[in-house]
């Protein structure tokens, strides 16, 4: 049923809730886990334009360390894993990598970041990814 399964992170704690759930559920279904972070274009352009590129290969980084995090989880599970660092707007992203990797079911906390980073990406992440997914989307809180 589920062949491959999305985890985007953003690197937060939350995400480990969300692998509590996905891992168990790539085994069951011998799926292939994809790890996804999004550096939001936003923030990176938000700067000043001297600052642009050392801003954008600090996000990069960050969102390496993040997906290698999923991936370590994975291998320790014996799941077969993608990792994938991509820029652009986190639900947009989200959304169409899903659709270009052929993801059966994306599974995400929606609360990875703190309310004011929430507020500052204008809002949920998830709810978007809910909304415009064409997939299921499990929300693990």
């Amino acid at each position: 049923m589920y062949d491959d399964l999305l985890v985007p992170t953003d690197g937060s704690e939350a995400v480990e809730r969300a692998l509590d759930h996905a891992i168990p559920l790539a085994v069951d279904h011998d799926a292939t886990l994809h790890a996804l972070y999004v550096v939001d274009r936003r923030v990176a352009t938000a700067g000043s334009s001297e600052l642009h590129d050392e801003v954008i290969a600090d996000l990069e980084s960050q969102g390496e360390t993040a997906v290698s995090a999923v991936a370590d989880r994975a291998r320790e599970a014996s799941v077969d894993v993608e990792t994938v660092v991509r820029t652009g707007t986190p639900d947009t992203e989200i959304v169409a990598y899903a659709d270009e990797a052929g993801i059966d079911v994306i599974v995400m906390s929606p609360e990875g970041k703190s309310p004011r980073e929430r507020i500052r990406s204008l809002g949920s992440v998830s709810d978007r990814v809910t909304d415009d997914a064409t997939v299921p989307v499990f929300l693990i809180k």
